[in-house]
């Protein structure tokens, strides 16, 4: 019986990941990490939502909200304002400091509590933000630590499906799959409508406008759903 951990923040890359691991698993766990970031509620609200479609095996909601106290990210210290999308290739103050490793290492515990033999992220390196937490070689380098700094029978498999994709095919695998894009958030700055303008949200709308479909979600901006728009 093959047992999957995903790690869900409620964006439309996990969302998607959750997907392929429904497919791929028997059974699916969820985890959700509240981080202090801004839009805590509104990704927890999401989160809820795709548990509901899904109906994992188990749910674990965890906290790290250090993570805020330690700062360095706009999405956390509220001395800090978030950005508009830049096309510049630099890493934008959005990164929260070795987030993902953080949230790598619950996963990793509750794995090896339940027996659990693969840990599903939905990180993106080719067409995203350029989070160096995000790169394939990190997760590569991950699973090996996690091999070293478990019990000799525990077997961990790090498993990044969509890292190379880009985020249009990731908006048309998650239709394939049925996934409810409507009920996931990238939105960095709002709880209600999409500001449609920070990092995330540029992203979200390039991937459905050269997916050639309409995001269901809002915006607070006039958006033109075609390839050609941006």
């Amino acid at each position: 019986m093959t047992q999957g951990i995903v790690l869900v923040s409620g964006g439309m890359d996990s969302l998607v990941t959750a997907a392929i691991a429904q497919n791929e698993c028997d059974a699916v766990y969820y985890l959700h990490v509240n981080y202090g970031q801004k839009t805590q509620a509104r990704e927890l609200m999401a989160f809820e939502g795709i548990c509901d479609h899904y109906h994992p095996a188990d749910v674990l909601e965890a906290d790290v909200t250090y993570l805020a106290k330690i700062g360095g990210s706009s999405l956390t210290d509220s001395a800090l304002t978030i950005d508009d999308h830049s096309d510049k290739e630099e890493v934008p103050n959005t990164y929260v400091p070795f987030r993902n490793a953080h949230l790598i290492a619950i996963a990793t515990s509750w794995a090896e509590v339940i027996g659990a033999q693969r840990i599903y992220i939905g990180a993106v390196e080719e067409d995203s933000s350029g989070y160096p937490d995000c790169r394939e070689r990190f997760y590569t380098a991950l699973e090996r630590a996690i091999d070293e700094g478990t019990k000799d029978e525990t077997k961990i498999q790090l498993c990044t499906p969509i890292i190379h994709k880009s985020k249009a095919e990731i908006v048309k695998l998650g239709m394939q799959l049925g996934a409810p894009l409507e009920l996931s958030w990238s939105c960095y700055r709002n709880d209600d409508v999409a500001c449609g303008t920070c990092d995330s949200c540029i992203l979200r709308i390039r991937a459905f406008q050269n997916a050639g479909v309409k995001d269901p979600i809002p915006y607070a901006i006039e958006v033109k759903w075609d390839a050609d728009s941006m």
